[in-house]
């Protein structure tokens, strides 16, 4: 399939005929194993991307190797750290892990600015995507700050349901953890604590959360 099918596909609000042109010409599409590092903490960052399927988890790191969740990429969608890199042409302040096998249209980091001046559904979109992630960092945030830990463990198995559209999560109890900045041993007390109450039925790096909907 033609990059110019597959953003009409994944990204149909990019319109104009002359941006998709553009991207056909311009753009290259790039496919990551799961496990694998779409980008790197002070990677020079050379094109976004767009992706049109699997999920990424971005995360920022501290001084001390310590993680902190940012949020997930899934297809249709692009990460606005990484946009903020391009467009100021600094080195990634994030690192993207594939969790899904990953694939994506990379945009070459030298026409955003131009594609910005010239394609209204182009900008749009950039703003979009800001607005997006930056109401689920105020998310992230609301979340350590207010809420208790088994609520966010419900919050969090919720949201990565609906991000990755199924009702069966794959992963060990120590991704969790790391996810949500917490011990293994809380994961896993809680987990049990929610399927003790017919909240989640768990299995081997497996956790069914259709009761919790």
């Amino acid at each position: 399939m033609e990059i110019t099918e597959l953003v009409k596909k994944h990204f149909p609000s990019l319109l104009e005929p002359e941006l998709l042109a553009d991207i056909e010409k311009y753009c290259s599409i790039k496919t990551i194993d799961a496990n694998q590092n779409f980008i790197n903490i002070a990677d020079d960052v050379i094109a976004m991307p767009l992706l049109i399927k699997g999920s990424i988890k971005i995360v920022r790191e501290d001084d001390m190797g310590n993680e902190l969740l940012l949020y997930y990429l899934n297809g249709g969608e692009t990460c606005a750290s990484i946009i903020s890199c391009c467009m100021n042409r600094a080195i990634s302040e994030v690192r993207a892990t594939v969790i899904d096998e990953a694939t994506a249209i990379m945009v070459p980091i030298k026409y955003m600015d131009e594609w910005l001046q010239k394609y209204s559904s182009w900008r749009s979109f950039i703003m979009i995507a800001y607005r997006t992630r930056f109401e689920e960092l105020l998310k992230t945030v609301d979340s350590i700050a207010f809420l208790k830990m088994d609520e966010r463990l419900e919050k969090y198995l919720i949201q990565r349901s609906k991000d990755t559209n199924t009702l069966i999560l794959q992963g060990t109890h120590q991704e969790i953890a790391d996810d949500l900045h917490t011990s293994r041993e809380v994961v896993s007390r809680l987990l049990k604590q929610l399927e003790k109450i017919g909240r989640v039925k768990l299995s081997r790096n497996k956790i069914d959360v259709s009761t919790l909907f």
